[in-house]
């Protein structure tokens, strides 16, 4: 029987501007390589204090839009204790209370379930920390 649980970190470059990062791709290939046909759980969790994961649409606009969200709700002004780092970096502390650092997705016969327009996303607005990980765990209860 194949393992039931798997697990893997991923390295993310997301840059020095804000971000919205398509995860969705890497995500397949993992299941890809270990999920062989069976149904099971794909749990996505990024380890940062700064960083979260969303279910959203890509490439249409809407990740500019989910930025520009975030910017109205936790705007990158002097107002935040939290204070080292770039100007406005206490509001990246508070972006995991909003966008979670964690995302739980069914896998059936091996193949991610999203809808139609879903993409896994790392969101991730701290401009000081270039370099994110994401770890990928798949579970399952049984064999194929």
């Amino acid at each position: 029987m194949a393992d039931a649980f798997v697990s893997r970190t991923v390295d993310v470059t997301t840059g020095a501007q804000e971000t919205v990062h398509d995860l969705t791709d890497v995500c397949v290939s993992f299941l890809g390589e270990v999920a062989q046909g069976r149904d099971g759980l794909l749990n996505v969790f990024t380890p940062h204090a700064t960083a979260g994961l969303a279910l959203i649409e890509t490439g249409s606009g809407s990740d500019d839009d989910l930025l520009t969200a975030l910017h109205s709700l936790l705007p990158d002004d002097d107002r935040w204790r939290h204070r080292h780092g770039s100007p406005g970096h206490g509001r990246d502390h508070v972006l995991p209370a909003i966008v979670p650092p964690h995302a739980t997705l069914p896998v059936i016969g091996g193949a991610l379930e999203l809808g139609t327009w879903q993409s896994v996303t790392l969101v991730d607005t701290n401009r000081d920390n270039p370099r994110r990980q994401v770890r990928l765990t798949f579970l399952t209860c049984g064999p194929a």
